[in-house]
């Protein structure tokens, strides 16, 4: 038997919602979310991805130093998701505000100490970075999930993780541009966004409960505790496994492509200012947000939930498409990383916007995407930080670019595969479902 829903009022009440902001005003309200969590999460980049402008190659620094800087910080990061398949999955809404702000605070201390420790041993420092800063996308995403309107809601949030990837490394080839120490830029850089950093947070804070017509949709999010987590995931693993291992490749390879950006650039023969990398991403950004934001629109959770599955496959397929031009020589350089971007981010942020989301209000299960999202974020990080390790120490022969095609081809295969075999088991499964319109009980 699946998990008992109970429709209840939610009584909670934010306090500016009877205050001087029309927040119960749905168009404002939906302005409001996209502007608050788009701003919140693309300052936390400023605290994790400048570093990555800088090259590390010059003295004090040894050849192959930046690697470890990525891994180091990665390897920080992915500890994070795993401690926030517990964290985030019990999370209650009022802790949410006072952990954003002590994550942030402790990881900017953490690259005020990467300046004020020598190489080597300062790659211990962008550990420290990353460890709390993994916890942050969780926050965020509690404000949001359970709304008829969630898609594009968080659309707009992930919207901001590949808009402000390159635009706060653009951010450090300024402040390296201008004259600052490799060293500090990356505390520099977090320093600039703290106060815009605040201000977001507190319009998150601002934004009330979902009502009662999107609990009646979308089914009440509630914190899980661990034999609830359990029992959802011996409910759908046979779907679940599949979904995280295309989710787990496609993370390798985006976080390839993002931390060595200016390796791909240079690898396909074009020259690489600081503006770059903004502008690429905001084609890609742009594209990305239409796509999956548009899914808002099918009411029907069943047919969201296949249709984002479709979705995704068709960004694996242009995958395919682009490494195959690329390898017949036939597409620019900044078509082939807008394009690849395109291809990855479709089904990347399918999963963040509204496969867990639909799959959780198909089934009535009582719980939240959180847990969810990070079991899949956990494992997709750990699967980069295998790239990481085999790149380091095993040395293998050819450029990063070389490295990153090669990837491509076995990410976008296998994930296709993986969601066939998901959406062919969702499929036997929903007839055992509700109608999404009706309240109540849900068998497996």
């Amino acid at each position: 038997m699946g998990a008992r829903f109970r429709p209840t009022m939610n009584t909670s009440t934010s306090k500016a919602s009877r205050g001087w902001l029309p927040l119960h005003n749905k168009v404002f309200l939906s302005f409001w979310c996209v502007a608050a969590a788009f701003g919140a999460y693309a300052c936390m980049y400023a605290f994790r991805k400048p570093f990555t402008a800088g090259t590390y190659t010059t003295e004090p620094f040894s050849a192959g130093f930046k690697t470890w800087l990525v891994l180091a910080q990665v390897l920080g990061y992915t500890i994070s998701k795993f401690f926030g398949i517990k964290i985030i999955a019990e999370m209650k809404p009022e802790r949410r505000v006072k952990m954003f702000l002590a994550l942030i605070g402790i990881s900017e201390i953490a690259l005020v100490l990467f300046g004020l420790i020598p190489p080597p041993f300062n790659a211990v420092c962008l550990f420290l970075n990353g460890l709390p800063l993994g916890i942050v996308y969780g926050l965020v995403l509690g404000f949001l999930e359970g709304r008829r309107m969630t898609e594009a809601f968080v659309a707009g949030l992930c919207a901001s993780f590949i808009l402000a990837d390159g635009f706060t490394k653009s951010v450090g080839a300024y402040l390296l541009k201008a004259g600052v120490p490799e060293v500090w830029m990356p505390c520099m850089a977090g320093a600039i966004f703290l106060l815009p950093l605040a201000g977001f947070v507190w319009m998150l804070n601002q934004i009330p409960p979902p009502d009662k017509a999107d609990i009646a949709e979308r089914v009440e999010r509630a914190p899980m505790n661990k034999l609830e987590r359990q029992a959802m995931f011996r409910r759908y693993a046979f779907g679940l496994v599949p979904i995280m291992l295309a989710f787990l490749l496609v993370t390798v390879l985006r976080s390839m492509r993002a931390d060595f950006a200016p390796e791909i650039w240079l690898g396909l023969g074009a020259s690489v200012d600081a503006g770059v990398f903004a502008r690429s991403e905001m084609w890609v950004a742009l594209g990305v947000l239409l796509v999956n934001g548009l899914v808002v629109l099918v009411r029907d959770n069943q047919r969201a939930f296949f249709l984002s599955l479709a979705i995704a496959a068709g960004g694996l397929g242009l995958i395919l498409m682009v490494l195959s031009a690329q390898a017949a020589g036939n597409i620019s350089p900044f078509l082939f990383t807008v394009l690849i971007g395109f291809g990855l981010y479709v089904p990347y942020v399918a999963v963040h916007t509204t496969v867990f989301e639909r799959l959780i209000a198909m089934t009535r299960e009582r719980g939240n995407i959180g847990y969810l999202m990070y079991l899949a974020d956990a494992f997709g990080y750990l699967g980069y930080v295998a790239v990481m390790v085999i790149k380091n120490f095993f040395k293998p022969k050819g450029q990063v670019l070389e490295l990153f095609t090669a990837t491509g081809w076995i990410v976008a295969i296998v994930s296709l595969v993986a969601l066939v075999v998901a959406a062919l088991f969702f499929a036997r499964k929903r007839k055992s479902w509700l109608t999404p319109s009706v309240i109540g009980e849900a068998t497996s």
